[in-house]
């Protein structure tokens, strides 16, 4: 295993390209713990913030796309209350209908605010694992599932869902925008500032090599990648998160 890992971080240096950082856009203040980055003419950053008592302020990526009137998120701020706010943003500054929410994980940094979405009628997709715990812990349950991967035309803006394997939780999915060149990764890839794994109390450790390998195959040129915390990047952050789960 430690053989094919370093296979592949040899590769990934290879391929690296300059990491895109949230510094070389303008950033939007939605409110007080939510920023918004506009990364292309259809597709933003989300950003919302929380203080916790273990790791401090911490802030969530999640992504906008927004074309003729219509949005869908991928990942909610942190609860109900900030996804209304960011909803109500949208409505106002981008005259735009949130139509679809893509949740890349159970917890609440990703389908926080599911409930107040689905009380607008949002439809929801999200791995049959997700639907699965999501049931058992009795969260708001999204609508539709899928196994293995899942594929939505959203406004001629082909989105394309992967679920690899286990990683920060045994759910996790990653989300390809395939004509932006934009990987959401969520949280199985750290940011390139990261020192730890951060919080792994549902992690499935042994199997997270091995799902970002199938990430490194599946995206090996990929332009940006975006994490679930901290800044975007590049193929970099597969080779900085292998390096942290060898620690």
């Amino acid at each position: 295993m430690k053989a094919r890992i370093l296979k592949v971080i040899v590769i990934l240096q290879f391929l690296a390209l300059p990491i895109l950082g949230q510094g070389k856009h303008d950033t939007i203040r939605v409110s007080d713990e939510i920023d918004l980055i506009k990364l292309s003419e259809n597709v933003y950053l989300h950003i919302s913030y929380v203080q916790t008592k273990s790791w401090g302020k911490v802030g969530a990526n999640g992504l906008l796309l927004v074309k003729d009137g219509k949005a869908l998120m991928i990942d909610t701020p942190w609860d109900d209350k900030q996804t209304e706010e960011l909803t109500s943003w949208i409505n106002d500054s981008l005259n735009a209908t949130i139509t679809a929410i893509i949740p890349t994980h159970w917890h609440e940094d990703c389908m926080g605010g599911l409930g107040y979405l689905q009380s607008q009628d949002v439809k929801s997709y999200a791995s049959q694992a997700t639907i699965n715990i999501a049931k058992e812990k009795n969260l708001p349950v999204p609508q539709y599932s899928f196994t293995d991967s899942l594929s939505i035309n959203f406004q001629n803006i082909p989105v394309e869902c992967y679920y690899f394997g286990g990683a920060h939780t045994i759910d996790v999915i990653e989300v390809w925008l395939p004509t932006e060149d934009i990987l959401f990764a969520g949280d199985v890839l750290k940011d390139i500032n990261s020192k730890s794994l951060g919080n792994i109390a549902d992690a499935d450790i042994k199997a997270w090599p091995i799902t970002i390998m199938k990430i490194a195959k599946r995206f090996p040129k990929v332009k940006t990648v975006i994490p679930g915390h901290g800044n975007m990047g590049g193929i970099d952050l597969i080779e900085h998160t292998l390096k942290l789960l060898e620690k």
